[in-house]
């Protein structure tokens, strides 16, 4: 079995605030953001909706993309989930 590493964003609401993070397990992830598991920014800013995702093979891939993600301008950002998610819809039903 192929491990697979995500790099995923989060949403407050459409086009509210956003987080960018890394996990090798994107449900296990994001149900812990969704019920404030970890004290920090996803849990004060209530980032709690999955509106976009892709992976990767590699650990260190993966933690390239969120730097590299993390440098982009906030439209950069938004432009990237609207061309797979225009309705900034919950992605997080569909990958459990």
């Amino acid at each position: 079995m192929e491990l697979l590493f995500y790099i995923y964003l989060l949403a407050s609401k459409p086009n509210g605030t956003l987080y960018i993070g890394v996990t090798n397990d994107l449900v296990r992830r994001v149900w812990e953001h969704k019920n404030d598991v970890v004290q920090g920014f996803s849990k004060t800013y209530q980032t709690h909706t999955l509106v976009w995702y892709e992976t990767t093979p590699s650990s260190a891939a993966a933690i390239q993309r969120e730097k590299t993600l993390k440098k982009y301008p906030r439209s950069w950002k938004v432009n990237l989930i609207e061309a797979q998610n225009p309705h900034w819809e919950d992605l997080y039903e569909s990958i459990c």
